[in-house]
């Protein structure tokens, strides 16, 4: 018989783990599979040549080899820029909307109707976008005829056709799809900041850009590093918007073809060997270049942890000593 006050112990730990279950199971059938699977054929030959498949037949690297030796650098080369046309301006007049919308001395109005609109881009398919831009940038289109008939040009611009215009509108679409999710994300972190620091700088004399760069962006900075690493993720990634835009050419001169663009050829050609490899050294490019920004952008972070696992340290050792001292004593 059980004594009275005393209570069976409850855990509700198994609760979180049957909750978080479903996520595992799917990640796991999904993207973890997959992924393993990416890697290991790419060390073989397997493609499917007319209605017959060849391999999987092990290679080792030579998948490797033979993509470094094909033009895949150059393609690596016009996403980077393709991303960086679009990325600059993005995140240059995010910080800037992001600074006035949240100024309580320049008392905006109507500023949740400015946030819909600017986000609204966002909501746009990237294939009708594309669509869109096709139209109204083709020789016949409006904004040809507004450079003819208001004199800027005397004859339609081919942008599809010109590297540079072919580029900058890849990088526009980009710039106008984002820079309203970019603006509405450090809008949230500068709103988060207290505004105890925006008035002792007031009453110190601190002009408005004296208190951005040196309040605001420090600040931010969290916020900042997640932009960038998740606006470089979908840049390397970039392929909706060029593959519509050029119809999968990477028109002019194969100037617009992304690296997705090219991993697309080689599943469309059912060489998955050459696709896992490209998928493998995509996967590592990114990788380093998010450890490389996080760590360049994070340098007082990494530092104070230091600090902190020395002090840890410390702490032992003087602990220890004074538990031998007491021994002895």
């Amino acid at each position: 018989m059980k004594r009275l006050g005393k209570r069976d112990e409850i855990s509700y730990a198994k609760w979180g783990y049957i909750f978080i279950l479903p996520f595992f199971i799917a990640f796991f059938i999904f993207q973890l599979i997959p992924m393993i699977s990416t890697f290991y054929y790419s060390f073989f030959e397997y493609y499917r040549s007319g209605l017959t498949i060849i391999g999987p037949n092990p290679v080792g690297l030579e998948n490797y080899q033979a993509l470094f030796q094909s033009d895949f650098p150059k393609y690596m080369g016009n996403t980077v820029i393709m991303w960086l046309l679009g990325f600059i301006p993005q995140i240059i007049i995010s910080l800037v909307l992001a600074a006035w919308f949240t100024d309580v001395r320049l008392r905006i109005h109507g500023k949740q109707f400015f946030k819909a609109v600017i986000y609204m881009p966002n909501l746009i398919m990237a294939s009708a976008f594309a669509m869109l831009f096709f139209a109204l940038f083709s020789p016949n289109g409006p904004v040809n005829a507004f450079l003819v008939s208001s004199g800027i040009s005397a004859e339609p611009f081919r942008f599809l056709t010109s590297v540079w215009g072919a580029r900058g509108l890849v990088g526009l679409m980009n710039f106008l799809m984002w820079f309203g999710n970019t603006t509405i994300l450090l809008m949230a972190a500068v709103m988060g900041i207290s505004p105890a620091l925006f008035e002792a700088a007031e009453l110190d004399g601190c002009s408005s850009t004296q208190t951005f760069f040196k309040i605001t962006l420090p600040m931010i900075r969290p916020i900042l590093v997640y932009v960038l690493i998740t606006s470089m993720i979908g840049g390397l990634q970039m392929f909706d918007v060029p593959q519509i835009l050029t119809n999968g050419k990477g028109t002019p001169d194969r100037t617009t073809e992304t690296v997705i663009m090219f991993l697309n050829n080689h599943l469309y050609s059912k060489n998955f060997g050459m696709a896992g490899a490209i998928s493998v050294i995509l996967f590592i490019i990114c990788a380093i270049l998010c450890l490389v920004v996080y760590f360049v952008l994070n340098p007082e972070d990494e530092k104070a942890q230091r600090r902190r696992k020395r002090g840890k340290e410390l702490k032992k050792k003087q602990a220890a000593r004074a538990g031998a001292a007491e021994g002895r004593a």
